[in-house]
């Protein structure tokens, strides 16, 4: 196949376009810029902004298939306000889906997130769950998959809750007990290739997440062991978080606010683990503290 991977010079859409090209299909990564690091072997580079429909048509032109990574990251506030998160992930992927429809594009793989819902109580979790919609009611070949965090070496999901709990002392929002299902990079792209391949993935929903299910405390907790220090959780019920954080909502710069909040009152983690559906067994799959060297 033409596959062309919309983020494919990201955290995720570098390795999906190597273990792409290893497979045997031509590969052109699109971002919005040149990308600052060459690309994997084998792979092309075209820049497109999903933001503007004029910018990816010509670029979608000539593909068989779409992989849509394009993101903004749930952990932090955009700098440039909520409302990005709809022009990003729903009008982008809008975008995306009609320059594969008017190109002739079959198969289109969307990256969503676990707990999508248009009516979600997060501006992330509405625009995801929209975007679903936008794919689905499309006249394409799609799969879309809805995984819990993933982590890996340049991943922000370690970063994050070691920023929003630091070492030794720390306060966390409710104790830091919403959990997540991390999965790693490595394992994620080899099952994003099989759901862009198989004709089986055609028209299917996948909640993917990873062997293990962790509080934010216990994520610390490994993120810090790792760099040699202590953490110490400090509960901080959830009303008090809830006013901390909507004031942060207008310090600029501050990377949390009251849409973070309300992500962290929601588990992270899958009722049914469907990377059974691509032949894989949890318990090979590779766990934070092995990732972190402390097994």
């Amino acid at each position: 196949m033409n596959v062309l991977v919309a983020g494919g010079d990201g955290f995720i859409g570098r390795p999906l376009c190597a273990e792409l090209a290893d497979r045997g299909h031509d590969v052109t990564a699109m971002s919005r810029s040149t990308p600052e690091e060459p690309l994997p072997e084998g792979v092309s580079h075209e820049t497109g902004d999903v933001t503007d429909y004029d910018s990816i048509e010509p670029v979608v032109d000539g593909h068989d298939a779409v992989v849509n990574l394009v993101a903004l990251s749930p952990l932090f506030s955009p700098t440039g306000g909520e409302e990005q998160h709809f022009s990003i992930h729903l009008e982008g992927t809008r975008y995306l889906v009609a320059a594969a429809e008017e190109t002739g594009a079959d198969r289109f793989l969307q990256q969503s997130a676990l707990g999508a819902d248009p009516d979600g109580p997060t501006n992330y979790i509405r625009a995801k769950g929209q975007a679903e919609e936008v794919v689905r009611d499309s006249g394409l070949d799609w799969t879309i998959t809805r995984p819990s965090v993933v982590f890996g070496e340049s991943g922000e999901f370690v970063k994050f809750t070691k920023l929003l709990a630091p070492p030794y002392v720390t306060p966390l929002p409710g104790g830091g007990k919403t959990r997540f299902q991390p999965i790693h990079v490595g394992d994620l792209v080899p099952i994003l290739a099989d759901a862009l391949e198989a004709d089986e993935h055609v028209g299917r929903t996948y909640d993917i997440g990873g062997p293990e299910k962790l509080t934010m405390a216990e994520v610390a907790r490994l993120g810090h062991r790792a760099d040699g220090r202590g953490v110490n959780v400090l509960p901080i019920p959830m009303p008090m978080a809830k006013i901390g954080l909507s004031v942060l909502d207008y310090v600029p710069g501050f990377p949390f606010g009251a849409d973070q909040y309300r992500s962290l009152q929601m588990d992270n983690t899958v009722d049914d683990n469907d990377v059974s559906a691509f032949g894989v067994d949890e318990g090979d799959l590779t766990t934070l503290s092995s990732f972190l060297d402390l097994d």
